[in-house]
């Protein structure tokens, strides 16, 4: 049968052809939350946080112990999703371009669109929110999601704030009711009816932007924590909010009969950005940290036909570039060809075999969010048993779990060996780091694009959410530039607009606040800043363009260029009468035909 299975997905990748069989071939569903810690289930010891339905998972199922991600969002989904170290795949920020995952990385969900899957993609993606590097151009069939790194963030539906608001379903905005938690299950839930319907293996990935901040949460669910002050109260009610929902889809899985032949995954991106204060299981730091509260994270698998469950850990390092060969290898799916992964396939651990004899792995992670890479920047170089962290410090897991005693002086053996892997990892990917990604302009599946600041290039502050965009920041450190790939040679017309499309505008519009939410003040609250234009700058390579016709009232000034294919920077800036300048916040172009 596991022949006649691999025969079948090398076939389906080949020819697109075969016809698979649902009851064959596993189902894989993965929930990964956002900014939730390992500490933060009560599962893992948290004194005051209720998850009763992860909880059950986590009695049920297998375990790693000793899982580790990066310490922010955008990385950990670019490994998690490709199999390759983050800093290699390009995405080793969540801002400034570099959050877009680079064309030649393969994603787990053209994997298993290749061999025959269905592939759903329900909420975060942080990755890319422009062609080819949106979930829909990466493998996956049905897609509803965000923009950006989180609701309300500068890519996203204009005024999104968690509750109601437009989500971007297949590319196109969808008006939606309710909670943003809610209507991602909700609808991986109406994609996994349709393809037990349809007879199709399928692949469900739910990624949360909960319970990443601002900090709203369903009133009910922060009620309970209400004593911990609206940070936290709202921080673990999305928390209690999503664990209904895991508790929901389980019960789900079981009334469709998929839960038997369902590989079923939870797991988290980071360590905790807002509980380290109630419970952090004994952890030194927490999201953005180099040290293992930033880093090491929850991770169990449910599989009953594949006999993983019954409740048992797994105690060796393991990191998330072994994900998506460990599915590859679980399901019988055809690897990519011409990629080499850099994490391993772990199937015989999570079947308890080789625990004992499994090599002595050495891993890396790192915290970078700077425009290029720092050698040895918030970093850990992690076995089992040791840490080596900033290239300095070494602490001795199995006595110091809490990475308090720096004994790199006793263990000089140690720090040179991982001292030396490091070395050979930086020389290896050191050359890709300026592989610079691009926009992609004049394609055919992203004609026009839209462009957000949230990609520019810059080295001062980036205005990544709506409410930067609303105070309209006029300082030189907050503007940009964006790279582009124009993939044509043509005439483009650019239109650079100060509010977005959505909102219909004017440059000099003033926006009146936004309703609030349950919980936090959203970034929409923040009062909407006119900037009187009369004259805008448009340059693209060594050219600039120049409007001086901007008049009151005007939503966006336009203009029409000639442009040559290949690689380039494209950015924008709006002046005053005074001669104060402005970043053009958007910008659409669009390859005239």
């Amino acid at each position: 049968m596991r022949l006649m299975l691999s025969f079948l997905a090398v076939l389906t990748a080949a020819s697109g052809l075969a016809e698979l069989n649902a009851a064959d071939m596993p189902n894989v569903v993965i929930v990964i939350t956002d900014d939730q810690g390992y500490g933060d289930l009560s599962c893992h010891g948290n004194p005051i946080l209720k998850t009763p339905n992860i909880d059950k998972l986590h009695s049920e199922s297998v375990r790693l112990l000793d899982y580790h991600v990066a310490p922010t969002c955008s990385p950990t989904r670019a490994a998690f999703l490709t199999g390759h170290w983050t800093n290699r795949t390009g995405v080793w920020h969540t801002i400034m371009g570099r959050s877009m995952l680079r064309e030649n990385e393969v994603t787990m969900g053209q994997i298993f669109k290749d061999a025959g899957y269905s592939t759903g993609m329900f909420g975060k993606w942080h990755l890319g929110d422009n062609f080819p590097f949106r979930p829909e151009d990466r493998g996956f069939d049905e897609v509803m999601r965000h923009g950006g790194g989180g609701v309300g963030q500068t890519p996203d539906f204009w005024d999104n704030a968690y509750f109601d608001g437009s989500y971007f379903h297949n590319s196109k905005p969808e008006a939606v009711k309710g909670f943003c938690t809610d209507v991602w299950f909700d609808y991986a839930k109406k994609f996994i009816k349709s393809q037990k319907k349809a007879g199709k293996p399928f692949l469900t990935y739910i990624a949360t932007n909960a319970p990443h901040g601002p900090m709203h949460a369903p009133p009910s669910f922060s009620k309970p924590y209400e004593k911990l002050g609206v940070g936290t109260a709202n921080f673990f009610g999305m928390i209690a909010n999503i664990d209904r929902n895991v508790g929901l889809l389980r019960s789900f899985l079981d009334d469709e009969g998929l839960t038997d032949n369902t590989i079923f995954i939870f797991t988290t991106d980071n360590g905790t950005s807002s509980g380290a204060n109630v419970f952090n299981a004994g952890m030194r730091g927490r999201k953005g940290s180099e040290y293992d509260g930033g880093h090491r994270v929850p991770f169990f698998v449910y599989w009953p036909k594949g006999d993983l469950s019954g409740g048992r850990d797994v105690k060796p390092i393991t990191a998330y570039v072994d994900v998506v060969p460990t599915l590859i290898d679980m399901c019988n799916v055809a690897a990519p060809k011409g990629v080499k992964f850099d994490g391993t396939s772990i199937k015989s651990l999570l079947h308890g075999v080789e625990e004992e004899t499994w090599p002595d792995r050495i891993l890396v992670t790192d915290s970078q969010r700077v425009k290029d890479p720092i050698k040895w920047r918030k970093s850990a170089v992690m076995t089992s048993r040791w840490r080596l962290n900033n290239g300095k410090e070494l602490y001795d897991m199995s006595s110091d779990p809490g990475q308090e005693t720096n004994v790199a002086t006793a263990h000089p053996k140690v720090v040179k060996r991982l001292t030396k892997f490091y070395d050979d990892w930086w020389t290896e990917l050191l050359p890709t780091f300026k592989q610079d990604v691009g926009i992609h302009l004049g394609a055919d599946g992203g004609n026009p694009a839209t462009l957000t600041c949230h990609d520019w290039i810059t080295t001062g502050s980036t205005p990544w959410n709506q409410s930067h965009v609303r105070m309209a920041q006029n300082s030189k450190a907050v503007t940009g530039f964006w790279n582009v790939n124009v993939v044509a040679d043509g005439n483009y017309e650019v239109r650079i607009r100060r509010w977005p499309v959505e909102t219909g505008a004017a440059i000099d519009a003033e926006l009146a606040p936004g309703a609030n939410v349950p919980g936090a003040t959203p970034y929409r609250a923040k009062p909407g800043k006119p900037v009187p234009a009369v004259r805008a700058t448009l340059t693209i390579g060594d050219e600039t363009w120049k409007s001086d016709r901007i008049k009151s009232g005007d939503v966006e000034t336009v203009f029409n260029v000639s442009l040559k294919a290949g690689k380039t920077r494209l950015s924008s800036l709006f002046f005053t009468a005074d001669g104060t300048q402005y970043g053009g916040y958007y910008a659409y172009v669009k390859l005239l035909k």
